[in-house]
């Protein structure tokens, strides 16, 4: 029991490191995640539209808060006449008008304008869940290229493991056939199992370029090698172990969940804005101004010259009531009305995916979890029986193609159990993510499971 324990420790192990030689050093989980921060895209711009939604209240605001105007004129008039009588008439004058006003407003009462700034304040909150939406989103990217990158490394150093594998079947083969101890059917299947892995790896390399392009368009260049995961990872069922707690939490908390719910209120308040455009509207009203002129004028002749000044003020009370807009403010609340009923059942959609997501996040980790340690179990028997059938071919009872058939399995299920591993990582990620609660710690948790 203590042997058999001590291979299952050293398959897993050896799973997870993926190559012995492979050295330690890279850039580990957060590294990337930390880069991808600051050079991803999507990421950059759920930060400019979060600054841009900020805004939204200071203009709202505006509306309930003074307006002050000022204008200035200044004009140069120069009028000519001529009365062809006997003697003729000639009059003409040149005048320089100028004047400015200030004029300011104070909303008092302006129903609309509180209800737009209610609603400014719900899009700022609903800003913030969508920025918080946008880095669970790079969390679990980047998680997912990162081990995409690891798996597809990990698939093509197993090709090339099981391709030098081969070939020593192969030259086997070979020597055998040459001292008749074996057939030419022998070579012939091992060297049909070398080409076909051949195929195999050129298809896992051209597949761990896409998945290392893959991260590249998160963090913005080539990554360089990257940590692994070390040994005595044990995965563990999710915290709480209880589905239901996990749906009443997405329900909850889910942020493509809240983002509808504000929608929602959002809508709701816009029908209040379009009601209360049946509403009068008061505004207290100042209006200062001067004015003047002074010019010439002269009549056959005679010439005489003018300066006028005059100055008004004026503070006081403007009411306005509205009394019929031709149907147009019942349409804005029907149309708004509908709107509303779309944002209602675009949040229960969302709830139905939040709770399909965590549903399926959950029995996935679960899952996964005992994956893992079916595949552990899996790789011991298929590396017992891999050197069985060695020893079987060493002694006639077996042919080169069990051993290759064999030697096929432990590969197969060395990289179904790697997957396993990732899988169960990203799915925690994504269960956490469906729960709303996904932070950065938990990466940081995954990254103290790499190599160090």
């Amino acid at each position: 029991m203590r042997i058999r324990h001590r291979s299952l420790a050293a398959a897993v192990a050896a799973t997870l490191a993926l190559s012995p030689s492979t050295p330690a050093i890279g850039e580990d989980l957060i590294e990337v995640y930390r880069e991808a921060q600051e050079n991803d895209p999507v990421l950059a711009g759920a930060r400019a539209t979060w600054a841009a939604t900020q805004e939204r209240v200071p203009q709202a605001r505006a509306g309930l808060l003074p307006t002050v105007n000022a204008a200035a004129t200044l004009s140069l008039n120069d009028n000519r006449q001529e009365v062809r009588v006997s003697p003729p008439v000639v009059g003409s004058n040149n005048f320089v008008n100028f004047g400015y006003t200030i004029s300011a407003s104070q909303p008092l009462f302006r129903l609309q304008n509180v209800v737009a700034l209610g609603q400014a304040r719900e899009q700022v909150t609903q800003a913030d869940y969508i920025l918080d939406a946008a880095r669970q989103d790079l969390i679990v990217r980047v998680a997912q290229a990162y081990f995409d990158v690891l798996l597809a490394q990990f698939t093509v150093e197993l090709a090339q493991s099981q391709k030098a594998a081969v070939s020593e079947q192969l030259a086997q083969a070979r020597r055998n056939f040459e001292v008749g101890v074996a057939t030419i059917t022998d070579t012939n299947e091992a060297q049909a199992r070398f080409d076909t892995i051949g195929a195999q790896e050129i298809a896992a390399l051209n597949d761990f370029d896409n998945k290392r392009t893959a991260l590249r368009a998160i963090i913005g260049r080539n990554p360089g090698d990257l940590k692994r995961l070390g040994p005595g990872f044990e995965p563990g069922l999710p915290e709480p172990n209880d589905l239901e707690a996990w749906i009443a939490r997405a329900l909850k908390d889910n942020y493509s969940v809240r983002i509808a719910q504000s929608n929602l209120d959002i809508a709701s308040l816009e029908i209040e804005r379009a009601r209360a455009a049946h509403y009068p509207t008061l505004d207290l009203v100042a209006n200062f101004g001067q004015n003047g002129a002074t010019g010439s004028v002269s009549s056959s002749g005679i010439a005489s010259s003018a300066d006028t000044r005059g100055r008004t003020v004026l503070l006081g009370l403007q009411a306005v009531v509205p009394i019929y807009q031709g149907g147009a403010i019942e349409s804005r609340i029907r149309e708004a009305t509908a709107l509303r009923e779309r944002s209602r059942q675009d949040l229960e959609t969302n709830r139905r995916n939040a709770l399909f997501l965590a549903q399926t996040g959950f029995t996935g980790v679960t899952s996964a979890a005992a994956s893992v340690k079916a595949f552990e179990q899996a790789l011991v028997s298929a590396q017992t029986a891999y050197e069985s059938n060695k020893l079987g071919l060493e002694v006639g009872v077996r042919t080169t193609l069990d051993v290759l058939n064999v030697q096929q399995t432990v590969f197969q299920t060395r990289r179904d159990l790697a997957q396993a591993y990732f899988g169960y990582l990203i799915g925690t990620l994504r269960l956490k993510a469906a729960a709303g609660i996904l932070t950065q710690a938990d990466l940081d948790e995954i990254n103290r499971r790499l190599a160090g």
